[in-house]
């Protein structure tokens, strides 16, 4: 609001020195405009990014940036929105891109309860679109553990791994 009346000042000024007048449609904070997505009903939000990626014409730069808008929202996808990203990365025959979307997915669950809940449940729901199209969930890739995790028993911090990734602390004696 105050970067408007800062834009008509400056206007009003230019205008009073004898400059044409311009003139403008833009609406700066309309009620009127309601058509912001995280206003949408779910079934339109998920309509939205399903047909934008099943279109057949659709660039690897259109997907990621697609997948870009997807993971902005505070959301958490609906399986059929996961299927038609997977197919849709499949298309431009990228399976990193397969790959980080999966892994954005499981980030966006939450905790650790959250993420075995309802990040199961979506690679449930999806694993016939993932073995149709040959597309390996990054656990399956072993991905999901720390590559170059050296445990540290000294440090308080690492105690919080050891749990998370089922690591017990005298399998690493040096």
């Amino acid at each position: 609001l105050k970067m408007a009346s800062l834009a008509v000042r400056a206007a009003r000024s230019i205008v009073s020195k004898g400059a044409r007048q311009l003139s403008t449609t833009s609406q700066v904070n309309s009620a009127a405009k309601d058509d912001i997505m995280e206003k949408w009903a779910p079934e339109k939000f998920d309509k939205h990014f399903i047909d934008y990626l099943n279109r057949p014409e659709i660039d690897g730069w259109e997907v990621r940036k697609a997948l870009t808008e997807l993971h902005d929202f505070d959301v958490i996808p609906d399986p059929k929105v996961v299927e038609a990203a997977l197919r849709a990365c499949r298309r431009v025959n990228d399976y990193s891109l397969t790959i980080r979307f999966l892994e954005a997915i499981k980030i966006k669950c939450g905790g650790q309860k959250n993420r075995d809940i309802v990040y199961g449940y979506i690679i449930q729901q999806v694993k016939p679109v993932l073995d149709e199209l040959g597309i390996s969930t990054p656990e399956e890739l072993g991905m999901d553990k720390p590559e170059y995790f050296i445990p540290q028993p000294e440090y308080w911090w690492e105690k919080k791994w050891y749990a998370d990734y089922n690591m017990d602390k005298k399998v690493f004696q040096y």
